[in-house]
């Protein structure tokens, strides 16, 4: 693959991914530090990137030149093999910002009983519908925190990137969510009060946290999904 090629085909996944509202222009220049104009630009095949330009995009949104080679995305749940009670664990980065997950971003494979997932009920918006469902990280001391004693330093979270609903999974007792939290993941309750998300932690010791919207942007948008499984550290 040349430049050019590589170029295109790079142009073509950004647009997809705002096609689909994955991304937006605003945000990959804030990821990437370049001009949005300079984005939409190269988006709209006005301008070209410059390598190094290029290298900024890429590593934004997670991808190598791998993945824009043809026949060479094959997530997870591609193969023909592939199991739901088995689930990718992956970067926290990962796990904000990249709806497919492919085999380069897996640090490791959790394999959960059989059917353990089976029953889940999704609560998805449209712009997710294409994300990988299930995927796991391993919770730092900083995010278990104010979760704590729910959730532990060092267990490992399952997330449902298809739940970014607020409506509650049981009646009885609140969700627990992943959330883009200035572009860090966090875990808390939450809910929506006037074009503000209220994260709210279990410890009694930690702050409630406001999250403003933007005037046209969505609750759910910053919901990366619900905590269904922990497993934690022996």
């Amino acid at each position: 693959m040349n430049f050019s090629q590589l170029h295109e085909r790079l142009r073509i996944e950004i647009a997809r991914r705002i096609e689909r509202g994955q991304l937006t222009g605003m945000l990959l220049a804030r990821q990437t530090g370049l001009r949005a104009s300079h984005l939409s630009n190269f988006i709209h095949r006005k301008r070209k990137l410059s390598l190094s330009s290029l290298d900024r995009v890429l590593a934004a949104q997670l991808l190598s030149i791998e993945d824009l080679l043809p026949e060479s995305v094959r997530s997870l749940a591609e193969h023909d093999d592939y199991d739901a009670s088995i689930v990718p664990l992956v970067a926290h980065a990962t796990a904000l910002h990249a709806p497919i997950i492919n085999k380069h971003a897996i640090l490791e494979l959790i394999h959960l009983p059989a059917g353990t997932l089976d029953q889940l009920r999704p609560r998805r918006t449209l712009a997710r519908r294409n994300w990988q469902r299930f995927l796991a990280v391993r919770i730092t001391p900083a995010q278990a925190r104010p979760m704590e004693p729910i959730l532990h330093p060092g267990s490992i979270a399952v997330i449902d990137r298809h739940y970014n609903s607020l409506a509650p999974n049981y009646p009885s007792r609140p969700n627990i969510y992943a959330v883009n939290l200035l572009n860090t993941l966090a875990f808390r309750y939450v809910s929506y009060e006037t074009n503000r998300l209220v994260l709210r932690p279990h410890a009694l010791d930690s702050p409630v946290e406001l999250l403003r919207l933007a005037a046209d942007e969505s609750p759910s948008a910053c919901i990366i999904g619900r905590v269904c499984l922990t497993i934690a550290e022996l």
